[in-house]
């Protein structure tokens, strides 16, 4: 295990001096142990020293555990297979989500073993569509911190509350204020679920050290009435400060992280529109920081839709966009598109004009009579001669596009004539060209369509990506002489964010640049193998996203150095690029966490 660990007992006493800023700083006396040194229940009660019965019976002897286990030991196999038995006899995915959470909370080579051998059926426990039910119950289901609860209320303490996290040098962090959970809205301090959940997918999918992590939530109170009158709620009962006051504190935390933790990567999560896109755009050139649901989210759509154009048919001078949604995903995913176009050429005034926003009131126009907020203005039309759309159908009418996107939050919003609608505009440019169709709205109740309505409703055309996971369908429709199946591809940020984050890791880089997330998508969309082209994929299978995460993190690692942000030397480079993407490569995965089987699994006591 890198470094020291803490122990239970820590020196109470601890001294105080005034910083550079005023802030009273905490010094911890803090007495660590070395996990050589640790034994019977200290071993037991650690998370990452725990193997359960996977410890030999050397170790067993040598860490005084004789007695304190059961008589068999284990490889990971089999702890595995009793913990998906277990599983499988929970009723509903929160139980599954709190067995699962014991487990991390017990041995933490065993959860990730299990997380990483199961990643199709336990993604959706650990993250979406379970993660909503979560946080909307957080308060409830509470057991045991697992994160750092930053109140506003002790806004003058941040450096201490930092550096009270266990790891002395973490390396990522994802930081979330509950002010736009997934589609669920303001859920306060719950919505720290979410940076627990998309910590465990950094680990699982790229292989960032469990240790290495940071979850955090900023409590600036909740405007969301039924947290505020529940009496188990576990944040500030009040409402959120005003805007400007969030923005004071934002800049008082990010200041005590690059002060703390100079080398750690901040992941903006779950921030409201208009906080999402300030944030970004304040922090992104002074702090390594990037937004998953800003730039994550429009890699891993813009990585689908490389595929998807490929498969439509509809050539690229073509291509026309509607988006439901215009909020800090919608517009996030779009302004990434519209780099994927002025990469082959276009204008940016050219890029831009193929994409048609369309939120509540209907079309985003310049003439439409409302107060656009900022992030909108960019893609706000200017091109309907006074005419409004204010319905989705009218917009797909006037547009007859070739693609539909959903960042809207809205379940069933995308419905069978919306659909029919878009099949029909692609039809009409000529045969054998297939309508673009990516409902992305987590978790699995704000969907916009499910995928075998996408199905029935294109008659199987359909080149389908969407936020949650839906299953294969077997149906027979249009002239096909008897059943067929369709998969679905599901766009999920955790093909990019992991290793956008890693490569940023091992990089060393001092900023997140812009070439560095696009280069993720392209990364990605290179990485499907034979087998996922020939069922029609646009994205690898979720099993292989390690692979696909290596490659990402390779390609944004090369990113950061062309972009002239890498602090690794010279040296490193140059030795990587005589031997090509093998060397790089080899050095991400010895750098990269992977549980490992510790016992013999025919070992006996």
């Amino acid at each position: 295990m890198e470094g020291a660990m803490k122990t239970a007992a820590q020196d109470q006493h601890r001294g105080y001096a005034q910083d550079h800023l005023g802030e009273v700083k905490q010094h911890h006396a803090t007495e660590y142990i070395h996990q050589s040194q640790a034994s019977g229940f200290q071993v037991l009660r650690e998370p990452l020293w725990n193997k359960g019965l996977s410890f030999t019976p050397e170790e067993r002897v040598s860490k005084n555990l004789t007695g304190l286990l059961p008589h068999a030991m284990e490889s990971h196999e089999t702890q595995c297979a009793r913990a998906m038995k277990m599983i499988q006899t929970r009723q509903s995915n929160i139980d599954k989500y709190l067995y699962l959470s014991t487990v991390k909370g017990q041995n933490t080579d065993l959860f990730y073993r299990l997380l990483m051998d199961n990643i199709r059926d336990l993604m959706p426990l650990v993250y979406t569509p379970t993660i909503g039910d979560v946080c909307l119950q957080y308060s409830s289901l509470y057991t045991r911190p697992e994160a750092l609860y930053i109140s506003i209320k002790q806004r003058k303490s941040i450096r201490t509350m930092l550096r009270n996290w266990s790891c002395p040098n973490p390396e990522i962090c994802v930081v979330t204020d509950g002010s736009r959970i997934l589609g669920l809205g303001d859920l306060g301090v719950n919505g720290v679920g979410i940076s627990i959940g998309k910590l465990a997918l950094y680990t699982a999918a790229a292989g960032i050290h469990p240790e290495k992590t940071l979850p955090i939530v900023l409590d600036c109170g909740t405007d969301n009435e039924t947290n505020l009158k529940d009496p188990l709620y576990l944040g500030l009962r009040q409402k959120r400060v005003a805007k400007e006051v969030q923005q004071e504190f934002m800049d008082e935390f990010m200041e005590a992280v690059q002060d703390v933790y100079p080398d750690m990567v901040v992941q903006f999560e779950d921030f409201e529109s208009e906080k999402a896109f300030n944030y970004l755009d304040r922090y992104r050139n002074t702090h390594k920081c990037f937004n998953d649901d800003i730039q994550g989210t429009g890699a891993v759509v813009l990585a689908g839709y490389i595929g998807a154009v490929g498969l439509s048919a509809v050539p690229v001078e073509e291509q026309r966009l509607v988006f439901m949604g215009a909020g800090s995903a919608g517009v996030g995913v779009a302004k990434q598109l519209v780099e994927y176009y002025t990469r082959r050429g276009l204008s940016e005034a050219e890029a831009r004009d193929k994409f048609w926003l369309v939120d509540t009131k209907g079309l985003v126009t310049k003439d439409r009579g409302d107060n656009l907020a900022e992030h909108k203005k960019y893609f706000a039309r200017t091109d309907n001669n006074g005419q409004q759309f204010r319905t989705l159908e009218e917009v797909i009418e006037y547009v007859k596009p070739s693609a539909l996107v959903g960042l809207t939050a809205t379940f069933g919003v995308f419905t069978e004539p919306v659909v029919r609608a878009l099949k029909a505009s692609v039809d009409a440019g000529g045969p054998g060209r297939r309508p673009i169709l990516f409902p992305l709205s987590n978790p699995l109740t704000k969907a916009e369509c499910t995928f075998e309505q996408a199905v029935q409703w294109t008659d199987g055309t359909v080149i389908f990506a969407s936020g949650s996971p839906f299953q294969s369908f077997t149906t027979k429709v249009g002239d096909a002489a008897g059943p067929v199946t369709y998969h679905p591809n599901q766009g999920n940020n955790v093909y990019v964010f992991p290793g956008l984050g890693l490569g940023a890791i091992l990089a060393k880089a001092s900023r997140v640049t812009d070439d560095m997330v696009y280069t993720s998508a392209e990364a990605l969309a290179g990485t499907l193998n034979s087998e996922e082209v020939r069922k029609g994929l646009i994205y690898p299978r979720i099993e292989r996203v390690r692979d696909a995460s290596v490659v990402v993190a390779r390609e944004v690692m090369k990113a950061a150095r062309r972009g002239g942000v890498s602090d690794l030397p010279e040296t490193m480079w140059n030795e990587w690029e005589e031997w090509g993407d093998v060397a790089l490569t080899t050095y991400i995965k010895q750098n990269i966490y992977d549980p490992v089987c510790f016992a013999d699994a025919k070992g006996r006591l």
